[in-house]
């Protein structure tokens, strides 16, 4: 499924332009939004599902091409139980409410992560939501769910050796094709809400070359000025995929534009 359109950032140097194709996101702080209210964690974890709506529809009137959210990673079965049943239930109920919505808006909706640990209704309304909206190309919202890094990496070279019977070196190429994200450039900005400066096992591969932006902005309370924010600072970076500002200059690359 990998589309070869895209270049990795360690092998060219990919195009960049003054809006980001593709944002990628760790949602963090619905616990500690819910708690500054004297709320439920779970009540945060349901005004984070509004808060994702509202930064969809942002991320279409800018003209973002790639949304990739991290919903629920492969060390969050450690929380207490009755959460992980809340936040499960929470996406079954999420999806089969928002997918007609999603559709109608032209979103391709797609889940990356290890669904083997996922009952059989939420299986059964990811693969619904999927087809659904298989043709869409005005955004592509992809939500990370029992989702891990190393997991990614580590199926993607298992999948490259099962292909390649004795094969006695594994190419970056060969990888790159067999990740969860290969329908996808890879991700130009990166924004973590609530505080916390750390990557936390998520795209480990893809964000390589990213530019990383951390707000202490609950996820609750992100919104449209929120992404501005994190645009504007993403507008001034330099992105030099290695090279030196000299060498920009001279080829009259701002590091912004295509």
């Amino acid at each position: 499924m990998a589309d070869q359109g895209f270049t990795s950032s360690t092998q060219a140097v990919p195009s960049v332009g003054s809006v980001p194709r593709h944002i990628a996101i760790i949602m963090d702080g619905n616990g500690r939004w819910a708690r500054k209210r004297f709320l439920p964690r779970m009540a945060g974890h349901t005004k984070g599902v509004e808060a994702l709506r509202g930064t969809i529809r942002a991320a279409i009137e800018r003209g973002i091409e790639y949304l990739t959210v991290f919903a629920f990673s492969s060390e969050n079965w450690r929380r207490p139980a009755d959460e992980v049943s809340f936040l499960m239930q929470l996406f079954i109920k999420s999806l089969q409410k928002e997918v007609s919505r999603l559709h109608e808006n032209g979103i391709r909706f797609r889940v990356i992560g290890d669904r083997s640990r996922f009952e059989s209704t939420l299986l059964k309304a990811i693969a619904a939501a999927e087809d659904l909206t298989a043709g869409n190309t005005r955004l592509h919202l992809t939500i990370a769910a029992n989702y891990g890094g190393r997991w990614d990496v580590i199926s993607a070279v298992n999948r490259v050796l099962a292909k390649t019977a004795g094969m006695s070196e594994v190419s970056e190429e060969a990888i790159d094709a067999e990740l969860s994200m290969s329908f996808a450039p890879e991700p130009d900005l990166f924004i973590r809400t609530g505080g916390e400066q750390r990557i936390s096992n998520f795209l480990l591969w893809q964000l390589a070359y990213s530019e990383l932006y951390f707000t202490d902005t609950l996820w609750p309370d992100f919104d449209a000025l929120a992404l501005d924010q994190a645009v504007a600072s993403y507008q001034e970076r330099e992105r030099r995929f290695g090279r030196t500002s000299e060498q920009l200059s001279a080829v009259g690359d701002t590091g912004h534009h295509a």
